[in-house]
């Protein structure tokens, strides 16, 4: 079976993913989590940590440190990688409270990108 070939093991949690979704599911986390894509595996198993943390998932959180781990990220990065998640959840938690109009942000933000590469490309002529 190809998912104890490649984890030693089929996790007793993945045999609980009824049919026909088993085969789906295992070719999903395979493939995204193993398979070459745009993003490394050290930065799939960053987004992994972020996720897991926002979404207050004990399970996932353990899953992608220890992923991360195996690509050699630090301790320190991980902590970091969990506070980004968090600044992003509080400002979400903002924006959507106060119900800010989603217009009004799209445009603010990109004259703040507008304005911040104006900024580098004056200080990379200086």
């Amino acid at each position: 079976m190809e998912i104890e070939e490649s984890l030693g093991q089929v996790p007793s949690w993945m045999e609980t993913i009824a049919e026909p979704a088993g085969d789906h599911s295992w070719g999903l986390f395979r493939d995204l989590t193993f398979g070459e894509t745009e993003l490394t595996a050290r930065e799939k198993a960053l987004v992994g940590v972020g996720v897991a943390a926002a979404i207050s998932c004990p399970y996932c959180t353990y899953f992608h440190k220890q992923e991360a781990r195996l690509d050699e990220v630090s301790e320190v990065e991980l902590e970091e990688t969990v506070n980004i998640a968090s600044e992003t959840r509080y400002f979400s938690t903002i924006l959507h409270g106060n119900e800010v109009d989603v217009d009004e942000f799209v445009a603010e933000t990109d004259e703040i990108v507008d304005h911040i590469k104006e900024g580098e490309a004056a200080a990379a002529d200086d």
